[in-house]
């Protein structure tokens, strides 16, 4: 699951980017529901940043933050945007808690952005987004059983404008990823 992640422009040009290009004076911080954030979506025949607010709602129940890569495509909350409104939530990591509560920081270990397939929709007059979740690869199991889908900078663009190349992006296994326990100088002493 994916319930929190981090935004960091000063970690990342191109996060500093996506920033400069929504006219955002700063941006950056820990990401929580409902919060507007930056995605990639399409604008123009191009990809383009847009501040959309973050879950969809539904009347009577919480938030609906993330949705099932397995199952977008049936559940009728999410089919239609997975066939024809499809984004990218660039971030610096995301956050997931062990049984513990100890919060973890996830990253690419060789990357400064991690790109996260979403999917965004028209709700009570606002655009919003949903990040797409899989089944967790083995660097995450310990912590959590899923984890948002995860793209590489060249799938962006495949993810967001070609339907068939979505689809079978919602079936690959995520990249490897490295934890940073956010407490870790807590834990030294």
């Amino acid at each position: 699951m994916c319930g929190r992640y981090q935004f960091s422009e000063d970690s990342s040009p191109t996060l500093a980017q996506i920033i400069r290009e929504l006219g955002c004076t700063e941006f950056a911080g820990e990401i929580f529901p409902s919060a507007a954030a930056p995605v990639l979506k399409a604008e123009g025949g191009a990809v383009r940043p847009a501040l959309l607010d973050w879950g969809f709602p539904i009347q009577g129940k919480r938030l609906v933050i993330n949705a099932r890569a397995e199952t977008a495509a049936v559940k009728p909350l999410f089919r239609d945007s997975l066939n024809a409104r499809r984004c990218v939530i660039p971030s610096s990591g995301f956050y997931e808690w062990d049984t513990e509560k100890r919060k973890y920081l996830f990253r690419l270990p060789d990357a400064d952005t991690l790109y996260m397939a979403g999917i965004y929709d028209l709700r009570e007059g606002r655009p919003r987004f949903c990040i797409l979740t899989t089944a967790a690869n083995d660097s995450m199991k310990e912590i959590h059983d899923r984890m948002p889908l995860i793209l590489t900078k060249d799938q962006v663009s495949d993810w967001i404008f070609d339907a068939a190349a979505a689809q079978k992006l919602l079936g690959e296994t995520p990249p490897e990823l490295v934890k940073t326990a956010e407490d870790a100088q807590l834990q030294l002493w």
